[in-house]
């Protein structure tokens, strides 16, 4: 068959492919229009929530259950000016705290006016459960009140026997922040949204993939189009040509929604914003994933007899692209030209080089696209090959 007629056949394929789901209306709005729709609203309201929860436990009167107060009049009067109320504390404040009756308590120490009267250090004790997140800010909030009123009696107390306070700081510990505007923007992002990005390249693809190959199965539809004249590598590479411009449409539509919604937002969620140059660079890290988990899909999805049994890779194949996220949080390394052609870890890297604002050099685009494009190519050549099983059309 003449190079030409190979074309055709590859279109021909992806046009039927296309024209079939886009029947199918409901598939076809789910895969489009989901995570346009839900990401950006996930990572918009998830920012809203978390600065409206930050606001509200700084800004709020902080009522903290002390346990011995009469102690330390001074200290609590002190802590009030910081927005810190003191109010009784229960029999058992550990436990009450292990409840979560109370985000943080405070426990002065019996001994504390003596030890105070004496120049000693006074003994009090912040007790909170570092496992709860929720409680982080007033655990800060109390801390830092403590620690200033520390300083600030200590300063008084040397300043009382005529010595400088400035002779028990050897060191005067300054803090330059050298991170550019685009990389603190990033670390809101970093977090969640190369994950989000990459799951939504590798699986975009898969509402037509795995119907164009285990539902044509299953329905007995694909005996037919095998036995076509045209070449196994034409079929397979119209079908995965079909899921990656579904694919490619999805994506375009989520970062133009993340761009939307960021600008509509308010606060922090404008962060989220990204320029136009920055997006191109995410489609092109992104196009070669999209690639890899449509050839993936279409070769597990070939072996399967049933949509159903197709659709069951889907919960460890959701897993992949988590793993350098898991991986980093556990055991940040710093960046090295093999984890470029590392699957998944290079995607997350390059996204983060990307939302960081990091200029990225050409030898790290060969890496990358090197191996992505290798990797895609071996599976397509796998899928080819089970393309060729003649099992493949047997439904059962």
């Amino acid at each position: 068959m003449t190079t030409p007629n190979v074309f055709s056949a590859v279109w021909t394929v992806m046009r039927k492919e296309l024209r079939d789901i886009g029947r199918d209306r409901r598939t076809l709005a789910l895969a489009l229009l989901l995570g346009p729709l839900l990401y950006p609203v996930l990572m918009i309201g998830i920012g809203a929530l978390a600065e409206g929860r930050a606001r509200t436990q700084l800004d709020k009167t902080l009522e903290l259950p002390v346990a011995g107060r009469e102690h330390a009049p001074n200290l609590v009067a002190f802590l009030a000016t910081q927005g810190i109320r003191a109010v009784d504390a229960p029999a058992d404040l550990d436990a009450a705290v292990a409840r979560q009756d109370a985000d943080v308590g405070l426990r002065i120490d019996p001994g504390y006016a003596e030890a105070w009267r004496a120049g000693r250090p006074a003994l009090v004790e912040v007790v909170h459960d570092s496992t709860r997140r929720n409680a982080e800010i007033p655990v800060l909030r109390v801390r830092r009140a403590l620690e200033g009123y520390r300083d600030q009696v200590g300063a008084l107390r040397l300043l009382v026997r005529g010595l400088d306070p400035g002779l028990t700081r050897a060191l005067a510990v300054g803090s330059r922040d050298v991170a550019s505007a685009d990389a603190k923007r990033g670390l809101l992002l970093s977090g969640i949204l190369p994950y989000l990005l990459i799951l939504m390249a590798f699986l975009g693809g898969a509402y037509l993939i795995i119907d164009a190959t285990a539902g044509e199965r299953e329905r007995q539809s694909l005996e037919p189009l095998l036995a076509t004249p045209a070449p196994r590598g034409a079929i397979v590479s119209g079908k995965i040509a079909a899921a990656c411009a579904l694919g490619l449409l999805s994506l375009l539509l989520t970062l133009l929604a993340f761009k939307l919604g960021a600008q509509l937002a308010t606060g922090v969620a404008r962060l989220l914003d990204v320029r136009w140059s920055a997006m191109g660079k995410m489609l092109l890290v992104l196009l070669p994933m999209l690639f890899v988990g449509t050839t993936l899909l279409t070769f597990l999805a070939a072996a399967a007899k049933s949509v159903k049994e197709a659709q069951s890779h889907m919960t460890w194949l959701m897993l992949l692209p988590m793993l350098p996220t898991i991986a980093l949080a556990a055991n940040p390394i710093k960046t090295a030209p093999w984890q470029y052609a590392v699957p998944f870890l290079a995607q997350n890297q390059m996204l983060l080089k990307v939302i960081r604002g990091e200029a990225i050099e050409p030898a790290t685009w060969a890496i990358y696209l090197g191996a992505s494009c290798g990797l895609a190519a071996l599976l397509w050549c796998a899928a080819v090959w089970r393309y060729r099983q003649e099992r493949l059309a047997i439904s059962g």
